[in-house]
């Protein structure tokens, strides 16, 4: 794979004289106590600031200042007007936007559009702190702020709206937050070699809008720069005559009329159904459908949709440009992903790991839940057609040494106020992805796949987990650490290949429950969702048991389902249901399926296609679930042991011709009759049944010891 400088490696800018601050200023008095007479970058954040490294605006802003800029925090500001984005200055360099650790819809609304009440990263969880679609709006507000200065936007939000996508909330395909937010460049995924660089090149003196070479980044032009080759995937592959009906598919045909416009400047213009090989990686580009085609064919969306997704591996991705309008939205190809070493140093920058002390004694909910937890590495390799990970942070397993993450373990120890001795969590987006990696550097450069465990495991995929079992036993063995938790979900499918990690895992870091996502029972949801078989679950909960009983412990797992999931039938549903009926699970949240922009399962929701596949116009229809009534039912599946959902269960049940589940027994799903109801007499010989009884958390005999649901008498 292509190798970058070290983001360290760069001679610092001249303001590293100043040395780091306390915390990042948020107040021009806090910058006169700097002795700062302006900030060379700004960064705004719709989240509150706290200097953590679980926080983008800490992680970004400290990096900049190791590389000897003065940064500036603007948290959640009023964006009614520009008066707060001027609190601070002009930055000598650019504003930084980014809506923060959440895309500000998903933290506004709920899966059904329901308003959220609360923001889990406002100080007291105040809601209302920030707009919908901060980015734009933000971005907006700098420009009008101080006219001129340099927009760079980035962070979730702005990196999962890179291209035309579906926008759940409005119901309809927006443009790229580019066009939208008017901003100067964007960066997506982690992108701490594309700010860099970016930084120490405008503070050289180099035009933002002259910089096009940097990777991580997209950017508003106009035709294509001269020397490039354009595959030209706009169309979707007729079914037709074995014969190719063009003679010549490498051919130049920029001079054709519908290529004059989008592909000016071009050197070649082939076909991407043609399957062009070797053309330089470094100078091809893809054209996707434009915005004003995918927002019109669904089929197109879909084709768009598998074109991007199969251009994530920064091994082998090629740029790509999107038109919209009479302009392009491009995109370089994804970043190199940090090293050892730089991880490192990005976690031990010397963060105060609280909240900004503007804060006062206000909680911040997001902080409380993390500030005795250790992140351990980035990315995810599980290709989940319904989780953005692989397309903000990548499929491929950035770690950070065993030494570094035990200092920062004793970091928390010793500095964090309120540590008991108990770290909440060693984990990342999957608990058990540390340092696991392809076994040859080249495979692992040439591949395209979306999964490295779909639909098995790859051969060539390491799955030793001996590196993580040994920090586990480093962490809980430092003086003063008396529990070390995992509480990051756990890829199953991954540590049943290594039963020894499961021992060590189950015998000291599971405090009692252990989170894991089947998210399905049926092969048709989970096919749709690239999951693994139930199977698999059924294995680990063999090993987990056996091992909870050899350590003495009384220990359970909690299974997370998804309702609603593309693909997913009443009757699959239904048969889930029964399922937890019969193993005895309860749930009491459970999750509904959010189409959230660029995931694959999104555009299965919005187009009812199949992007796993070659799409076609004659391709795989996809069952979608998205009647407000239906969607409740999914939901109401899960928690069939709800009274408040028996009336929609029997009536579902009656429609299913299923009304054999409705009744008193066990082998019922739903009970015949409501809580409040007269009941008939009960006959001589008919034994109780547990279906209609009330959690009271009390523990029974009958229940081998967890939690039931006890009748109250009246």
């Amino acid at each position: 794979m292509q190798t970058n400088p070290d983001i360290f490696s760069y001679r610092k800018h001249w303001a590293h004289k100043f040395g780091p601050a306390p915390v990042l200023p948020m107040s021009r008095e806090e910058m006169d106590m700097l002795g700062w007479d302006s900030c060379d970058i700004i960064i705004v954040t719709g989240d509150a600031y706290v200097d953590h490294p679980s926080f983008g605006m800490a992680i970004i802003g400290r990096l900049l200042e190791s590389q000897g800029f003065r940064v500036g925090i603007i948290s959640q500001p009023d964006w009614r007007s520009a008066d707060a984005f001027r609190e601070l200055g002009q930055p000598n360099l650019f504003f930084g936007i980014t809506a923060g650790n959440m895309d500000s819809m998903v933290n506004h609304y709920t899966s059904d559009r329901k308003s959220r009440s609360d923001d889990a990263y406002t100080p007291d969880g105040a809601g209302g702190k920030r707009p919908d679609r901060a980015v734009t709006v933000y971005a907006q507000r700098a420009r009008e702020a101080f006219k001129g200065t340099p927009v760079v936007i980035g962070g979730i939000e702005a990196s999962l709206r890179r291209i035309a996508q579906y926008d759940y909330w409005s119901e309809k395909v927006r443009r790229s937050v580019l066009p939208d937010s008017k901003a100067d460049m964007l960066l997506f995924g982690n992108a701490e070699r594309a700010i860099v660089e970016l930084a120490h090149r405008l503070a050289a003196g180099e035009n933002i809008r002259e910089i096009r070479d940097i990777r991580g980044t997209a950017y508003m032009q106009q035709g294509i720069a001269e020397g490039w080759t354009v595959i030209d995937s706009t169309e979707i592959d007729e079914p037709g005559s074995a014969h190719h009906r063009d003679p010549h598919p490498y051919t130049d045909t920029t001079a054709e009329a519908d290529c004059k416009s989008e592909n000016a400047g071009a050197a070649k213009v082939v076909h991407f159904y043609e399957r062009p090989s070797k053309l330089d990686r470094n100078t091809t580009v893809i054209r996707l459908p434009s915005y004003n085609q995918v927002s019109h064919d669904k089929r197109l969306y879909a084709h768009a949709s598998r074109v991007f997704h199969l251009e994530t591996n920064p091994g082998n991705a090629r740029a790509m440009v999107q038109r919209h309008g009479k302009r392009d939205v491009w995109l370089n190809p994804p970043p190199i992903p940090l090293t050892t070493s730089e991880m490192d140093q990005l976690f031990e920058f010397p963060y105060t790991r609280r909240p900004h002390p503007a804060y006062g004694d206000a909680r911040n909910p997001a902080w409380e839940m993390i500030r005795f937890s250790v992140n351990i590495m980035r990315g995810c390799f599980g290709g989940c057609t319904f989780c953005s990970i692989t397309e903000h942070e990548g499929r491929i397993i950035q770690s950070r040494s065993e030494d570094s993450i035990i200092r920062e373990v004793e970091t928390i120890r010793d500095t964090v106020p309120g540590f008991t001795g108990n770290i909440s969590d060693l984990g990342g987006p999957t608990a058990n992805m540390y340092r696991l990696k392809c076994k040859d550097e080249k495979i692992e450069a040439s591949c395209r796949r979306l999964s490295c465990v779909y639909p098995d495991i790859c051969k060539n995929l390491g799955t030793n987990h001996a590196p993580l079992t040994q920090l586990y036993r480093r962490a809980r063995e430092l003086p003063g650490i008396k529990r070390v938790f995992i509480a990051s979900g756990l890829r199953y499918d991954i540590a049943v290949r290594d039963p020894e990690y499961i021992r060590e895992l189950v015998t000291h870091h599971v405090g009692g429950y252990l989170k894991i996502a089947p998210e399905h029972t049926e092969s048709g949801p989970l096919s749709k969702m690239m999951k693994p078989g139930i199977g698999t679950y059924d294995r680990f909960k063999q090993l987990f048991d056996k091992y909870s009983k050899a350590a003495g412990k009384e220990q359970y797992l909690i299974p997370y389902f998804i309702s609603a999931h593309p693909g997913t039938s009443d009757e699959d549903m239904l048969n889930l249901a029964m399922w937890l009926k019969r193993n005895n699970f309860r749930p009491d949240q459970v999750q509904a399926f959010l189409p959230t922009p660029m995931a694959i399962a999104s555009a299965m929701y919005h187009t009812g296609l199949n992007p796993l596949k070659k799409v076609t116009r004659r391709s795989e229809q996809v069952a979608t679930v998205k009647g407000i009534k239906q969607r409740r039912l999914h939901k109401a599946f899960l928690r069939y042991h709800d009274p408040a959902n028996w009336p929609l269960l029997r009536d579902a049940l009656k429609q299913m011709g299923r009304a054999d589940l409705i009744g008193n027994g066990k082998r019922h799903l739903v009970p015949s009759w409501q809580p409040g109801e007269k009941r008939a007499p009960k006959i001589h010989g008919q034994k109780k049944d547990l279906h209609h009884r009330i959690r009271t958390g009390k523990k029974s005999k009958r229940s081998g010891g967890r939690r039931v649901f006890n009748e109250k008498k009246k």
